[in-house]
Order: C-alpha cells, then sequence, then structure tokens
C-alpha cells in the first residue's frame, strides 16, 4: 500500500509535499495508518487529538495512547479536551454533530495561530460508501450522491481511494497498534449499522462492490461537474442584477423542461427545499414569496426577485439643525445655500423654515403618505410605488426623511410639495444623499 500510497498522493496532492500538515489522529487505526504513511514518505506534519470526555477512562486512554505515538514519531502533539455533554445542552444537535462541529472549530483555530497548510482527516473509501447509503436513505440531489471530497477548502482526506481492508492490512504487515472505539459496535447509530449490517451484505452479492462503487462515483462526480458548468451558464443568462436583488424573469424560466429539475439546479445553492412551494411561486400572485434561512424568492410581476435575508433596519434616526452631515444609516452631507443649483434624484432643496427639527430618517411604513412635488393632492406611498414599478426588494429598502411625522423627501425619488423652496422662501437646506 506505501507504493500506491505514494503515486496517489504525489498525482493527486502534490502541494502537500512542500508544506507544514495537521493530521486528525483519534487513535484509531486510519488515522494511525494515514500517520505511519506520511512519516515513511517524510512528510512535514504534526498531530491534533480531541478529547470529548464521553466514554470517560476509555478517552483518556486514547489520548495517552495518542500522545505516546506522536512521541514514537517524533512529531509535534496538540490535544484538546471539551465537556462535550454540557456543549449538548447549550447548543442542541446531536452527539456526533456537535462533536463534528467541536472538532472542526479547534481544528481551524489551530490554522489561524500556526503555520499548519492543510488538515488531513483519514476517511477512506467505506467512510464513502456509508456516507452515500445515508445520504440515499434521506433523499438527496447529486450532491450528496458524489460523497466525500477529497479536498474541500483546507481539508485534505488522501486515503479515501483506499478500502478499509487496504488499510487493515497494511496496520498488521508493519506491525501498527491502536486504539477501538467501543462506540463503533453500538447499532443504535446510522453509521455503524449500515457499516455492519448493511455494507457486508452489499459487499456479499458482488465481491467487487466497493470498486464498483467507486468507479459509479467518479462518474457522478464528472456529470455533477457537467451540471455545475450548465447552472452557470443558466445563471449568467437569467439572473440579473438589480441592486441588491437578483432579477430572474419567470417566462424565461417557463421554458425549461423538466422545470422541477431546472429550478432545483438553479436555486438549490441559496438554501431552498420546499420546491413544491417554488414551483408554485411561478403561478402566484404579485407579492407572494418563498423563504430560506439565507434567501427571499419573491413574485413581482412577471419576475422572481431573489434576495439576501439581511436584518431590517426599523430604527429611527435623527439629524439635528447644526448637523452637517451623517453616515449612519446613510451617507448625506447637509448645507445651506442660497440658491438651487444642481438638481438630481439625490438631492433635495427644501425652505428651511417649514422643518421642524431634529429631521428623522426611518424605513417606509404601511399608511404612509405623502404630497408629491408638482401634484396637488396627496397619495399613498404604496400606490406611488405601483405607479412607479418599485419592486417590493426596492419597497423594503427604501428610506424616508420626515418632519414631524410628514415625510419631506421619498430618498433618490421625490420630494414633498409642502417643503419646497418658494419664491418668499429665506433660507434654503440642501441635503444630498451619497448614494
Amino acid at each position: 500500500m506505501l507504493a500506491d500510497f505514494k503515486s496517489h498522493i504525489e498525482n493527486e496532492f502534490p502541494f502537500l509535499k512542500e508544506v507544514e500538515l495537521l493530521i486528525a489522529c483519534s487513535g484509531g487505526m486510519d488515522s494511525v495508518v494515514l500517520s505511519d504513511l506520511l512519516n515513511k514518505l517524510e512528510y512535514n506534519f504534526a498531530l491534533a487529538h480531541c478529547n470529548f470526555t464521553l466514554r470517560g477512562n476509555e478517552s483518556d486512554k486514547d489520548e495517552q495512547f495518542v500522545t505516546q505515538f506522536s512521541k514514537n514519531l517524533d512529531v509535534k502533539l496538540h490535544s484538546v479536551r471539551f465537556d462535550t455533554k454540557k456543549e449538548i445542552e447549550e447548543r442542541g444537535g446531536s452527539t456526533q454533530m456537535v462533536a463534528r462541529d467541536l472538532r472542526y472549530e479547534w481544528f481551524q483555530e489551530l490554522l489561524e495561530i500556526n503555520t499548519y497548510e492543510y488538515i488531513l482527516t483519514a476517511h477512506h473509501a467505506d467512510d464513502g460508501l456509508e456516507t452515500f447509503i445515508i445520504n440515499l436513505s434521506r433523499g438527496t440531489g447529486l450532491d450528496g450522491l458524489t460523497g466525500i471530497p477529497q479536498i474541500n477548502g483546507k481539508i485534505v482526506r488522501p486515503l479515501l481511494a483506499f478500502s478499509r481492508e487496504d488499510i487493515l492490512a497494511y496496520a498488521e504487515a508493519n506491525k501498527l497498534s491502536w486504539r477501538e472505539d467501543s462506540s463503533n459496535a453500538d447499532t443504535k447509530y446510522l453509521r455503524n449499522e449500515i457499516r455492519k449490517e448493511i455494507i457486508p451484505k452489499l459487499k456479499g452479492l458482488n465481491p467487487n462492490f466497493l470498486s464498483n462503487f467507486l468507479s459509479t462515483q467518479t462518474r457522478l462526480k464528472a456529470s455533477t461537474g457537467i451540471l455545475e458548468n450548465t447552472k452557470k451558464e443558466l445563471q449568467t443568462k437569467l439572473f440579473v442584477e438589480k441592486g441588491s436583488s437578483i432579477r430572474i424573469s419567470i417566462e424565461q424560466l417557463l421554458l425549461l423542461e423538466p422545470l422541477d429539475s431546472y429550478l432545483y439546479l438553479l436555486f438549490q445553492e441559496y438554501g431552498f427545499t420546499a420546491w413544491k412551494d417554488v414551483l408554485d411561486l411561478l403561478q402566484a400572485s404579485s407579492g407572494k414569496e418563498v423563504r430560506s434561512n439565507t434567501h427571499r424568492l419573491i413574485k413581482n410581476r412577471e419576475d422572481l426577485l431573489l434576495v439576501s435575508i439581511l436584518d431590517k433596519i426599523d430604527a429611527e434616526f435623527y439629524i439635528s439643525k447644526d448637523k452637517e452631515s451623517i453616515k449612519n444609516p446613510l451617507e448625506l452631507s447637509i448645507e445651506k445655500v442660497k440658491e438651487i443649483t444642481e438638481v438630481n434624484k439625490n438631492t433635495l432643496y427644501a425652505d428651511i423654515e417649514k422643518l421642524n427639527y431634529p429631521l428623522m430618517l426611518r424605513k417606509w411604513r404601511k399608511g404612509d403618505y405623502f404630497y408629491p412635488l408638482g401634484m396637488s393632492g396627496k397619495k399613498k406611498l404604496s400606490k406611488y410605488f405601483k405607479d412607479e414599478k418599485v419592486d417590493i426588494v426596492a419597497k423594503d429598502e427604501q428610506w424616508m426623511l420626515c418632519s414631524n411625522e410628514q415625510i419631506v423627501w421619498v430618498l433618490g425619488r421625490r420630494a414633498d410639495e409642502r417643503f419646497k423652496v418658494t419664491p418668499s422662501t429665506k433660507q434654503i437646506v440642501k441635503i444630498t444623499w451619497q448614494s
């Protein structure tokens, strides 16, 4: 296996040879073999061990084993102890998920404060098969079927091409010692049940099952690459950025067949999972929306609007009479002038004597109305936005400059007639929005 591993790591991960590495070492067979292989090939690495304190004395003995193992290899060891049960109470979630999060958070900290370039884990081909079956049982797309990636950011998994049998044969041939985790035998965990009960039966059906699986997964990954290119081409064609939102023509979406598959391809990366709701949105009335944890997908007339979910600012910001500029929540410059000069949508001229200070900046609210400059009557903002074809996202982001709750300026759009400069105006204030 050493020769095969040497060829594999040099071909797939040539960038590892000249940098410092950190190996996640539990003390189990897989991580011990990975460490031994890299040591024989004279790679520059240290070990990192997590004691999750979940198995009492057994966990402590794992830590002691890894400590001695690092001394035998003459490499540096980083070790940490977690009160995992307390973390589960505070964070919520399963034991396995919390332990995983703790482990990778700590690994990231080690990368930040040391000179290691990559973290190496000892996941192997059988781990990939287990993950495939778990994802398949829960329902997944192609991403879930392509398995554990060899490289994911700073995480590298150089053993994924090797089976558990390959690793065991190497360990026995080289008389290596390792620790057995008793929890790996507990079939109350889904992964253990798959490992102990399901995979042996699959291998029994066909001795080449694992190698055939790896070949199939290689083809799936190639298909994923083709789909990724198709997705990028479609998004370039269909996704039109406008301000803080992305506009997608429903008419163009409806030309795609099969439509539900294309919707999944285009919007899955934005966290959407309610695909029937996304499909129904195409025929919904304007204003309807579907949300993921990170994004909103909004029906707006003939388009869908894709927008990130940001913390909505509902606060009120005040501007005193002596202010010459503000930076938050918007950048405004304020000055007294003698006459109107440049006129544009980002500049307001108002009669200072008609204003009641402090002025207030706030987002628009339902029920708001104003007297649009040049008109004699009042108009609800909702009607104004509709007439101006202002989309839902832009409405949500619209700021108002107010005096005594009366709207002075719909920023960037229209001033109010009641505060305009007239021939009798004695002093003019000019407010410029640096949008």
